[in-house]
């Protein structure tokens, strides 16, 4: 894959399509600008379709699954076999993204993208069985992080064609928020026990060896750290990087992409610093009640949806907005104007 090339296909917003938009929310009988982040959300998605016409009637979860060969360092609750039984468990339908998805009308679709075990009925391009222990030198190979990649972005082309709307990323795999720690300190230049958090419920114990395990992996691969894709390589996982070319590939395609929660946010946080006109594509969800996740959102420039301190992952923050977006669409295309209303627009004030 050439990333170089794949940025230059990526169009920027049909400005167009964002003033018509504009000019049918205030047209809506309301104080202007009243329904806020869920006006800019319709705008946006106008400006990345070219259309006004927004709709987002078909919609996929797409949870990337892959485990992390960092567990080893004691840096999680559960081990690398959780990641394998939950993959199953979304398959089947029964896992919490998918009963949220029933009501929100999305689809869900597990993608093993590297799991340690294969699970049946779980297709991906599983590029290994797991990465390596950051701990102790590179998570992968670049080759495989470009393969993560690529397999995102025909994720999304294949889902563009069958006609979707909407794709929501979501994830699962143990160790991730390890990954998505070190990859944030390594971004943001932040220190590492301000990006670090429980993940899902360390003890103090536990805390103190996920942010050594951080320290080292940061040292030991210093040298690869200095552009998007080796940090990606060195510290990452293939959910990461497999949900920065799903971003990629809805800039591309011109599909909105939902981001989840903080591993979701990170990997968007790569797709932009890989390709800054990607975030075109990137619909904040939530903020994750890990340490980082505000920060990683604010230097995306992305206000969250939702503010409910959750931290599941599985693409869950990403269904929660789902219904407010449905409820912003139904007011922006269906309500009564002034005209209708019998009384004059409002205007902008001083």
């Amino acid at each position: 894959m050439d990333l170089q090339q794949l940025c230059a296909r990526i169009a920027p917003p049909d400005e167009g399509a964002m003033a018509e938009a504009r000019r049918r929310w205030d047209g809506v009988a309301k104080p202007l600008g009243s329904l806020g982040l869920l006006e800019d959300a319709v705008v946006r998605i106008a400006g990345l379709t070219g259309s006004a016409d927004v709709r987002l009637d078909r919609r996929t979860v797409l949870t990337l699954c892959a485990d992390n060969g960092v567990v080893c360092e004691g840096v999680t609750q559960t081990g690398q076999e959780v990641t394998g039984l939950v993959a199953a468990s979304l398959l089947r339908g029964g896992s919490s993204v998918c009963r949220m998805a029933a009501v929100a009308r999305a689809a869900v679709e597990p993608v093993d993208m590297g799991m340690a075990a294969r699970v049946p009925g779980v297709s991906g391009p599983h590029i290994a069985d797991g990465t390596r222990n950051i701990a102790a030198g590179p998570a992968m190979t670049q080759a495989q992080a470009l393969a993560a990649i690529e397999a995102g972005v025909e994720l999304v082309k294949s889902h563009r064609a069958a006609g979707c709307d909407v794709l929501l990323t979501g994830e699962m795999g143990i160790g991730n928020t390890t990954t998505s720690s070190a990859l944030s300190a390594a971004l943001l230049g932040l220190p590492v026990e301000e990006v670090t958090g429980r993940g899902a419920g360390l003890s103090d114990a536990g805390l103190d060896r996920k942010i050594a395990a951080i320290r080292r992996a940061l040292a030991v691969n210093r040298a690869a750290l200095g552009d998007p894709l080796s940090a990606l390589a060195a510290l990452g996982g293939f959910d990461i990087a497999g949900m920065a070319g799903i971003f990629l590939g809805g800039a591309l395609c011109r599909v909105p992409v939902m981001i989840d929660g903080y591993i979701s946010a990170v990997a968007a946080l790569v797709a932009a610093r890989l390709c800054p006109q990607a975030v075109c594509a990137m619909l904040p969800s939530h903020v994750s009640a890990e340490p980082a996740g505000l920060r990683v959102l604010r230097e995306l420039g992305l206000k969250p949806l939702i503010c409910a301190e959750m931290r599941l992952g599985e693409g869950t923050g990403a269904v929660a907005a789902l219904p407010l977006l449905d409820m912003a669409l139904a007011v922006y295309h269906s309500s009564a104007s002034f005209a209708a209303l019998g009384m004059d627009g409002y205007t902008p004030q001083c």
